[in-house]
């Protein structure tokens, strides 16, 4: 099957819809509008492309769903996000803000190989998280 082209707007939305879904069991336009702070009108538009793309339920007023496909997607987003903010604050020692910012950028952009070998580098640095910090803040204040 081949896997379907979206952009980095329609993977917010629909990471937005499936955290809803998870905490709340159902999901409103107003919801996402607040989350993603962007205009009802913007939410509209864009749960009917979903809706058209067959990743969404989607009915005027009424709660929003995730198909299976859309589930698929909204879960790969949120994983990539989670390991990415992991990866910054875990092992770069960023702050948690800065972490999730940088996490929701690269989230949309990074191929499946550089996520892949980030996760495997994750995993062989954990027990030297530390060790890293330490370089590199003594790195940084070489030249002061």
């Amino acid at each position: 099957m081949e896997k379907m082209q979206i952009t980095a707007s329609l993977e917010d939305y629909l990471e937005s819809i499936y955290n809803h879904i998870t905490a709340k069991q159902g999901v409103k336009a107003v919801d996402i509008s607040r989350d993603l702070r962007v205009s009802r009108a913007s939410v509209t538009e864009t749960l009917k492309k979903l809706a058209g793309r067959g990743l969404i339920n989607y009915s005027p007023y009424g709660v929003i769903s995730l198909t299976a496909e859309g589930s698929r997607i909204a879960r790969g987003v949120l994983r990539k996000h989670i390991i990415l903010s992991q990866f910054f604050e875990d092992i770069l020692g960023v702050g948690n803000e800065e972490a999730q910012e940088n996490a929701c950028r690269i989230e949309h952009v990074i191929s499946e190989e550089a996520f892949e070998r980030l996760i495997a580098f994750t995993e062989f640095s954990r027990g030297h998280g530390e060790d890293f910090i330490k370089y590199y803040d003594k790195l940084k204040n070489r030249g002061k």
